[in-house]
This record gives C-alpha cells, sequence and structure tokens, in this order.
C-alpha cells in the first residue's frame, strides 16, 4: 500500500503548501496507520479511507501550525515596506521596532485572517490556493486580506504609543 498510495499522498501533501515536509507527512500518515492497526488488534476495513482521513488530518494540524508560527523578521521588513507609504530609507532601530510593531498586529488579528496574511506574503500562495486550504471562498480571501492590510495600515501610520 506504501507504494501504491505513496505518491498520491505526496501530491496531496505538496498542494496543500507541504513541499519541504510532503516526505515526511507520508512517512507519518503511515506511522499512523500501522499505530491504529496495531491498537486494534486487527485489519481495518478500509485502510485507504483510513489513510487519506489521517493524512487530511496531518494536513489541517500542519496548518495550524503555520499560522501559529511568527514571520520571520525579513518577511516581516517586507510586508513593513509594503505597507508603507514612506519612501525614505529608516534607521535600523526603526525598522526592527515598527518589525515587532507589525508582529504585535498581526497576533492581534482574527485567526483567520491572519492565516490568509501569512499565506500570502509569507508562503506567496494566491487566493485559490488559500481559498483551498481554507475550505473558503476566494473573495473570501480577499475580504479578510483587505481586512488585515486595512489594520496593520492604520495602526502603522499611528504613532508607537498612540495604540
Amino acid at each position: 500500500m506504501f507504494a501504491e498510495q505513496g505518491p498520491v499522498l505526496r501530491g496531496f501533501f505538496v498542494r496543500r503548501g507541504a513541499n519541504e515536509d510532503a516526505e515526511d507527512l507520508v512517512q507519518e500518515t503511515y506511522l499512523r496507520l500501522l499505530r491504529a492497526h496495531d491498537r486494534q488488534g486487527g485489519a481495518i476495513a478500509n485502510p485507504e479511507a483510513y489513510l487519506f482521513t489521517v493524512a487530511l488530518n496531518l494536513a489541517r494540524e500542519q496548518a495550524v501550525r503555520r499560522q501559529r508560527s511568527p514571520l520571520p523578521i525579513d518577511d516581516l521588513e517586507a510586508l513593513t515596506a509594503l505597507l508603507s507609504s514612506e519612501e525614505s530609507v529608516e534607521d535600523a532601530a526603526e525598522r526592527a521596532q515598527r518589525g515587532k510593531r507589525l508582529q504585535a498586529l498581526l497576533n492581534g488579528l482574527p485567526g483567520p485572517t491572519r492565516a490568509v496574511l501569512v499565506m500570502q506574503y509569507r508562503d506567496g500562495l494566491s487566493y485559490k490556493q488559500i481559498a483551498e486550504r481554507l475550505g473558503v471562498s476566494p473573495h473570501m480571501v480577499k475580504k479578510h486580506v483587505v481586512r488585515g492590510l486595512s489594520v496593520c495600515r492604520r495602526a502603522l501610520a499611528a504613532p508607537a504609543g498612540a495604540r
């Protein structure tokens, strides 16, 4: 079954954004299948269905982990530059302060809005890809992006102590 379903599972995980982790997730899927088989003490009625249920759960777990992981500072600076209407070069201390402020803003956003912004700016996914992962329409993804960027722009435009 591993040889037969392995490539299908790899593709399943890659389509959900786990390019680097696809092989590990395939192996974890089979490991969980084997553990379940041992716990039950007998054959699983439909191993293929069980396998893809486990794979779907692993993909969801990974999406949650990805939502909770902080953005690297380089990505924060790129997002800050995108959001900023100023063309002047900021000194390093001010840039670092804006990065911390933006990270705090992102952490304060509602979960789905933050997840959409992270998937778009950190992972480089399209609205359609994000919509497929979250199980919503591309229009809803766009609404989350607009709301999130609006909150970030307003907060970044306000003085640091005025939050």
